[in-house]
């Protein structure tokens, strides 16, 4: 799709009473909203990678929930970020966190939100998994492909 369809669709949804327009091919995914929330930008994580050797590093003055757990076996997983930008674990300050270590995550729901020059993306767990280790704290940011969860496929 080429940036006058978007601008088609954008105006379609501003010059309506429509709040939300969704539209999905094999190739692309648009979703369009308008209101006075946040932007979320709706992004699936990259394809799971096999994690490397456990790596010991100091933990720093972070809350127990973000504390790693130990790696038992090399069977887990990562989830790593689709950008660059500021990693969080909820949605508002005031919110609850997405994922909390010990629970497991449907296919398609949110983990965390990746900000990315004021745009909002909800990472999304590929798959049914349990969340070992929370890899970031709250609000650091985060590089391309830099893990931010390690997880066990169920």
């Amino acid at each position: 799709m080429d940036i006058k369809d978007i601008k088609a669709l954008i105006k379609l949804v501003t010059d309506t009473d429509i709040t939300e327009f969704e539209m999905e091919n094999a190739e692309e995914k648009i979703i369009v909203k308008r209101g006075t929330g946040r932007d979320i930008v709706h992004v699936a994580a990259p394809a799971m990678m096999q994690a490397a050797a456990p790596v010991v590093a100091p933990v720093a003055t972070a809350p127990a929930a973000v504390a790693a757990a130990p790696v038992e076996d090399d069977h887990s997983l990562t989830i790593n970020s689709p950008i660059v930008g500021t990693f969080y674990r909820k949605p508002s300050p005031e919110a609850s966190n997405y994922a909390e270590v010990g629970d497991v995550m449907e296919a398609g729901s949110t983990v965390c939100l990746v900000e990315a020059m004021k745009m909002f993306n909800e990472i999304e767990a590929e798959f049914k998994c349990r969340i070992i280790a929370i890899l970031k704290d709250d609000a650091a940011p985060v590089e391309f492909g830099e893990p931010l969860f390690r997880v066990e496929a169920l």
